[in-house]
C-alpha cells in the first residue's frame, strides 16, 4: 500500500512534465518496438539453459539474479524473465512473489510461439496456487484457458496438459460440477498412461503417480470412496508399470504400495466394507513405510476411521518425537495435519488427560504458527517491494541508452517548460503583492496543520515500520531436549539497525548477530537485506565464513553510503556440539561452562560485511560447546551509559554471567536488560542492543 501511495504521488507531482515529454515517449515506443525482433531471437537460447541449469543445482536466488541480468541485456524477454522468477519464487516457498510473477506473465500479449509456452508454464503453476489458496473459480478459468492453447498449439507437453486436466477437474468437483470433473479425470489418465508407456526409464512415472494419487484424495475429502477407490486402482497401474522396468527402484516402490493399502483401507472402511478394509490395512501395517512420520498419518486415518480410537491414540503417542526427527515446523497446515488428528484420537477414546495435554500443545502451536504466518507475510511483503523496486531498476536500466540519444531534446523542452514558468510567475506577481499580509497568515495556520498532520503520519509509519522490522526476527524459538536458546533486540529509536536471526535444517543450527552502522531507518533497511540473505546463504548449508564472503560481495555493491555491518555468525551440530564460527567485526562472544568461568573466545580479526569488495573471510571453529553457555552481543550492552555518560563495561558483563550462569537463556537475557535499565537510571539509550544466549546441555 506506501508503494502504491508512493507511486500515486509521483505521477500527481510529474503529470505535467509527462504532457510536455509525451512526444518523446512516443519516439521510445517506437524504437523499443523496433528492437523486439533481435531479442525475439535470442529467447530460446542460452540464457534457459542457463537458468535451467540453476534449478536442477536447486540455486533459486542465482536464478533470480540470472533472470534480471539477462532481461537487462536482451538476452531474455520480460515475460519469459517473469516466469523464471515465479518458478525460482515458487520452489524457495514464497508463494505471495511467485503469484505475482506468474499473473505478469499470464497478462502479457501472446505474439509468438515462445510467448504461448512461457503462458503453458507460468499457467500451470499458478492455476495450483490459485486452487490452494481457495480461489477455485480463478484457477478453473486459467487452468482451460492453458489446456485449450496447449492443444490447439501443440507448445505444451503432454504432461503439462496432463497435470492442467487434474486442475481444472479438482477446481470443477469443488465447485459442484461433478460430470466435468468426471470427464476432465479421465482425458488426464488416458495422458498419464500415456506418459507411463513411453517412459522407458520411469524419469515421468512421478507425475502419472501423483496426479492419480490427487485425483483419490480430492474425492476422499468429498467422501465419495467409490471413486477414491477408484482412482487408487488407477494409481496401483501406474506403479505396476513403473515397477516393471528395469530401472525401477525397489524402495520407492514398497514405500508407494504401503501408501496405497492405507489409503485403500479408509476407502474400503467408508465403502462399509470393513473385512477388507482391515486387510489392506494389515497389509500397509507391516511396511518400513508404516514406521514414517507420514505411514503414522496414514494409519491414524483408517484407525480413525474404523472407530478403533484407543489403537489410534496409541499409534500418535510418539508423534512429537517424530515431528522432532523428521524436522517438521507446527505451521498452521502442519498442525492441522497432525496435531488435530491426535487430539481426535483421544478425545474418541476418552482419554481426557491425554486429549487435554495434546490440547494445551495445540493451542501453544497455534499460536506459535500464527506469528510465524504473520512474520512470513512481513517477509514477503517486503520481498514484493525489493522486486517492484527491482523492476524500476531494471526499467531504468535499459532505457538509459535511449535517453541518451534524446538528451538534446530533453533539454529544449525544458528550456520552454522553464520559460513559461517564468512567465507565468512574473503576471502572478501583482496579484501576489495584493494577498499578500492574507496569504501569509493562511499559510502560517496551513503550514502548522501541516506540521501536525505530518508529525502524527512520520510517528504512525515509524510504529508500522518497528513493528514489520521486528517481525522479521525470529520471536519463536526451539523447543526440544537439550537446546535453550533465546535472543532479543531492543533497538535505540523506532527503528534500528541490530539484527539476529537463526535457521534450524535438521541437526544443525545456523544463528547470527549483527551491528549495522548508523541508526533509524537506513540501518534498518541495511540490517533487513542483512537479514534476507543471512537466510538464504544458510538454507544452502554454507559454512559461516562462506556466508560472510557472499554477503560481502553482495552488499558491497552499489553501496554508494557505505554503510556496513558486523556480524557473528554460527553454525552448531547438535549432537556433537562442534562450533564453526566465522566473526566479522563483531565484538567477540563469551563463553561460561558449568563452574560459571567466563571468558572471551579468542577471533581472527575479519573485516566487517559490506566495506570492501572482493575479501575472503576467514572461519574458525570450537570442538564443542556442550555443557558450555555461549553468550553474543552487541556494542549497544558493554557501552550502555547512564546520565553521568558511565558504560556498563566488559568486567560488568562478565561478573553477572558468572553470577547467574545457571539460569535459562531467556532468563539470562532478562536479567541483563534490568541490569542495563537499572544502570542507565533514566538515561536514554545510546545505541541499538541485541542479545543471543545458547546453552547445548547434552540432554
Amino acid at each position: 500500500m506506501c508503494l502504491n501511495k508512493k507511486m500515486i504521488t509521483f505521477a500527481l507531482m510529474n503529470q505535467r512534465t509527462i504532457l510536455i515529454l509525451l512526444p518523446f515517449f512516443v519516439i521510445c515506443a517506437f524504437l523499443w518496438a523496433c528492437g523486439e525482433g533481435k531479442h525475439a531471437k535470442m529467447e530460446a537460447g542460452r540464457g534457459d539453459s542457463l537458468l535451467f541449469a540453476l534449478g536442477e543445482k536447486k540455486n533459486y536466488t542465482g536464478m533470480i539474479n540470472l533472470a534480471d541480468s539477462l532481461e537487462v541485456t536482451g538476452d531474455i524477454s520480460e515475460q519469459n524473465a517473469n516466469r523464471w522468477r515465479g518458478t525460482a519464487y515458487f520452489f524457495l516457498g514464497q508463494m505471495r512473489a511467485s503469484e505475482y510473477y506468474y499473473k505478469k506473465v499470464v497478462a502479457a500479449p501472446l505474439l509468438t510461439a515462445y510467448d504461448r509456452l512461457n503462458f503453458n508454464k507460468a499457467a500451470r503453476r499458478l492455476s495450483t496456487i490459485l486452487m490452494r489458496k481457495g480461489d477455485y473459480e480463478g484457477a478453473l478459468r486459467l487452468a482451460v484457458k492453458a489446456e485449450q492453447l496447449a492443444k490447439e498449439d501443440a507448445g505444451g507437453t503432454i504432461t503439462d496438459r496432463a497435470v492442467l486436466l487434474t486442475t481444472i477437474g479438482c477446481c470443477q468437483l469443488n465447485l459442484g460440477m461433478n460430470e466435468k470433473a468426471s470427464e476432465n479425470f479421465n482425458r488426464a489418465y488416458q495422458m498419464y498412461n500415456r506418459i507411463v508407456q513411453e517412459d522407458t526409464v520411469g524419469r515421468l512415472f512421478y507425475h502419472a503417480f501423483t496426479g492419480t494419487s490427487d485425483v483419490a484424495d480430492v474425492y476422499f475429502k468429498l467422501r465419495n470412496y467409490i471413486q477414491a477407490n477408484q482412482w487408487l486402482d488407477h494409481a496401483d497401474e501406474m506403479l505396476r508399470r513403473y515397477e516393471s522396468l528395469p530401472a525401477s527402484d525397489s524402495a520407492l516402490v514398497e514405500k508407494y504400495q504401503a501408501r496405497l493399502d492405507l489409503k485403500r483401507a479408509v476407502a474400503k472402511q467408508g465403502m462399509g466394507l470393513s473385512i477388507e478394509a482391515a486387510k489392506s490395512y494389515k497389509k500397509g501395517l507391516g511396511s518400513e513405510f508404516a514406521h514414517s512420520l507420514e505411514g503414522h498419518i496414514a494409519i491414524n486415518d483408517y484407525l480413525m476411521a474404523a472407530r478403533r480410537y484407543h489403537e489410534a491414540a496409541d499409534n500418535l503417542r510418539s508423534l512429537d518425537q517424530l515431528l522432532a526427527n523428521n524436522g517438521v515446523s507446527l505451521s498452521l497446515d502442519n498442525i492441522q495435519h497432525y496435531l488435530l488428528p491426535k487430539f481426535r484420537a483421544n478425545v474418541g477414546a476418552n482419554r481426557r488427560d491425554s486429549a487435554i495435554m495434546v490440547g494445551m500443545k495445540l493451542c501453544d502451536a497455534l499460536e506459535n504458527a500464527i506469528l510465524l504466518a504473520k512474520s512470513g507475510d512481513a517477509i514477503e511483503l517486503a520481498t514484493i517491494y525489493d522486486t517492484q523496486q527491482k523492476e524500476a531498476e531494471i526499467a531504468q536500466q535499459k532505457n538509459n541508452l535511449t535517453k541518451q540519444r534524446f538528451i538534446g531534446t530533453i533539454i529544449a523542452l525544458l528550456l520552454i517548460v522553464v520559460f513559461f514558468t517564468i512567465y507565468i510567475l512574473f503576471r502572478r506577481k501583482a496579484q501576489r503583492r495584493l494577498s499578500e499580509a492574507h496569504a501569509k497568515l493562511q499559510n502560517a495556520y496551513n503550514q502548522l496543520e501541516e506540521t501536525t498532520a505530518a508529525k502524527e503520519r512520520i510517528e504512525s509509519e515509524l510504529r508500522i515500520a518497528q513493528d514489520i522490522q521486528m517481525s522479521m526476527l525470529p520471536q519463536s524459538f526451539p523447543h526440544q531436549p537439550g537446546l535453550d536458546l533465546y535472543a532479543a533486540m531492543m533497538p535505540a529509536k523506532e527503528v534500528g539497525g541490530d539484527l539476529y536471526c537463526y535457521l534450524q535444517q535438521g541437526e544443525l543450527l545456523y544463528f547470527c548477530i549483527g551491528d549495522v552502522s548508523g541508526k533509524g531507518v537506513p540501518a534498518s533497511l541495511f540490517m533487513a537485506q542483512a537479514t534476507r540473505l543471512f537466510r538464504s546463504l544458510a538454507s544452502q548449508h554454507m559454512m559461516p565464513a562462506e556466508i560472510a564472503t557472499h554477503m560481502n560481495a553482495a552488499l558491497t555493491e552499489n553501496n554508494e553510503q557505505g554503510m556496513f555491518v558486523t556480524m557473528f555468525i554460527g553454525l552448531v551440530d547438535l549432537p556433537t556440539g562442534h562450533l564453526d564460527f566465522c566473526n566479522a567485526g563483531h565484538n567477540p562472544p563469551i563463553v561460561i561452562d558449568e563452574e560459571g568461568t567466563c571468558r572471551f573466545i579468542d577471533v581472527l580479526p575479519n573485516a566487517p560485511i559490506g566495506l570492501w569488495p572482493g575479501l575472503d573471510f576467514d572461519g574458525e571453529t570450537m570442538a564443542s560447546i556442550k555443557h558450555k553457555l555461549l553468550f553474543v552481543y552487541s556494542d549497544g550492552l558493554t557501552e550502555a551509559e547512564n546520565l553521568r555518560q558511565e558504560q556498563f563495561g566488559e568486567e560488568h558483563l562478565l561478573h553477572l554471567l558468572g553470577q547467574y550462569h545457571a539460569l535459562t537463556s531467556r532468563q539470562i537475557i532478562e536479567m541483563l536488560k534490568g541490569e542495563v535499565d537499572k544502570h542507565r537510571n533514566g538515561a536514554a539509550p545510546n545505541d541499538d542492543l541485541t542479545m543471543l544466549c545458547l546453552e547445548l546441555t547434552g540432554e
